[in-house]
């Protein structure tokens, strides 16, 4: 399992009031109500708590569902405001993810591709944070390495249009209560199992499409195209995540 140094471990403990420390792994890693999709992970040397069930109700949750868009198969789709993502398929088929999505996320149309993609990505807050919130973000000025606790998860894929970087990403999370809301800061944000299941089925160069609100309404219904509510930036406390994460590994070494 990867974890940050003591020094910086000492510094995120810090910040409890910011990082609204309690909700996302606080009753351990797994439930039994939780779908296998989203139960404890073990990927290489780092193990992923399960998703707690009260952050997958319909339509919070991946689903196999129709899809009728223009989009050619293998291309994504993502709407920013159903706060959804569409891995369209042959057939008429598409898998969706539910997301959420920052600031960054909605400032961003048209397509682009991914031409970089990053497993368990390190994360440093960009200059534009930290100058419009930098009792949020000064502390992390210095980045966070890669691990459950960096705030891109366990994926990272990054879009380019004409051959340079948008900024624009795609990338996994801790802060599950995000997932089907808006943010103000932030890019395009799923569950950590989603992501993982997303960039093992992305080549390089996938095409991804972004859609319009005007887009949005037309394929998802104006309720739909409206879903979830804007919350305040969060950097989930790393502590209450190795906690979780240690259970499930002293678990594992007693059954």
């Amino acid at each position: 399992m990867k974890r940050p140094s003591f020094k910086l471990l000492a510094l995120l403990g810090g910040l409890g009031l910011l990082a609204a420390c309690g909700a996302p792994y606080e009753d351990g890693p797994s439930r039994g109500a939780t779908p296998e999709m989203y139960d404890v992970l073990t990927d290489g040397d780092i193990t992923l708590p399960a998703v707690p069930v009260e952050y997958l109700d319909e339509p919070n949750r991946r689903a196999a569902v129709k899809y009728d868009g223009p989009e050619a198969p293998g291309s994504i789709v993502v709407d920013p405001y159903a706060k959804f993502l569409y891995l369209v398929e042959d057939g008429g088929n598409a898998t969706r993810y539910p997301i959420a999505v920052g600031r960054e996320g909605r400032g961003f149309k048209g397509s682009a591709s991914i031409r970089r993609k990053e497993e368990w990505p390190g994360w440093a807050p960009t200059a534009n944070m930290l100058r419009t919130e930098p009792e949020v973000y000064g502390p992390f000025a210095g980045g966070i390495p890669g691990g459950v606790a960096s705030p891109l998860g366990a994926r990272a894929l990054y879009l380019y249009r004409g051959g340079r970087d948008t900024r624009y990403r795609i990338h996994g999370t801790n802060d599950l209560a995000s997932i089907g809301n808006s943010s103000t800061a932030g890019c395009i944000r799923m569950f950590n199992q989603d992501v993982i299941d997303l960039y093992n089925r992305t080549p390089m160069g996938t095409d991804v499409v972004v859609r319009t609100y005007e887009e949005s309404v037309a394929a998802e219904g104006e309720a739909m195209a409206n879903r979830g509510v804007e919350l305040p930036p969060t950097i989930v406390d790393p502590e209450v995540i190795y906690a979780a994460v240690e259970a499930q590994e002293a678990k594992n070494t007693t059954e």
